[in-house]
């Protein structure tokens, strides 16, 4: 029997290719009738694998998300700072490769496997590190809001590289201004680093262990 001309269709290669489409050109992008064109198929053809185009988002998204490394929290033997650090950078890293798809992580994991995981492996180390399950919870949410807005945005792409858009008697500070375009991904990466370390570094000081009796509350 000869073979197909065309790959045959398949959930991999189904959400692969709607990664690569909202990559690069943005979530509104994606239409089943254009990924379906993506791949040479016919419309109907994607429903034997997928009901409707959000359970198509959820399987993107949830592949982003797969990318995230939390082994940190395992590696640290109770070390919530190293488990932090290390689940911050790695999912920061995963969401700023595909920034188009963050609006929809941020409506939460749902069902979704990958997600899931990466909740129960985060809050589950903060808790066996010694917090309390409710500060836990606001901690990793803490951390998801942070990660997805440095992800989401770049503060030195809201700038031009005119230095005549920053004129010294209008903005005397933004005299430099011009040039953050051109050091985006230090500016932004740095800004994330020094956010992240304030945020791991004024929790230290809220850990039950350092809060003595009747000192803080815990909700």
């Amino acid at each position: 029997m000869a073979r197909p001309r065309k790959p045959l269709l398949s959930r991999e290669r189904i959400v692969s290719t709607a990664l690569a489409l909202i990559d690069s050109e943005g979530l509104l992008a994606l239409s089943t009738r254009r990924l379906a064109a993506e791949l040479g198929v016919s419309g109907p053809s994607l429903y034997n694998h997928f009901t409707t185009k959000d359970e198509i988002l959820d399987a993107v998204a949830d592949t982003v998300i797969a990318q995230v490394d939390v082994s940190a929290f395992a590696e640290a033997g109770g070390d919530w700072r190293t488990g932090l650090l290390g689940w911050a950078r790695s999912y920061r890293a995963a969401l700023a490769a595909h920034p188009h798809i963050v609006p929809f992580l941020a409506q939460g994991p749902g069902r979704r496997p990958a997600g899931l995981k990466m909740a129960d492996a985060a809050f589950g180390g903060m808790v066996e590190a010694g917090w309390p399950p409710a500060q836990a919870t606001r901690i990793c949410a803490m951390v998801r809001y942070f990660v997805a807005g440095s992800a989401l945005g770049s503060f030195a792409r809201g700038f031009v590289d005119d230095p005549g858009a920053y004129d010294p008697a209008d903005y005397p500070h933004l005299g430099q201004a011009h040039l953050l375009v051109e050091h985006q991904r230090q500016v932004d990466e740095g800004a994330f680093e020094t956010g992240l370390r304030a945020l791991v570094d004024g929790l230290a000081l809220q850990h039950p262990e350092r809060v003595p009796p009747g000192g803080g509350q815990q909700l």
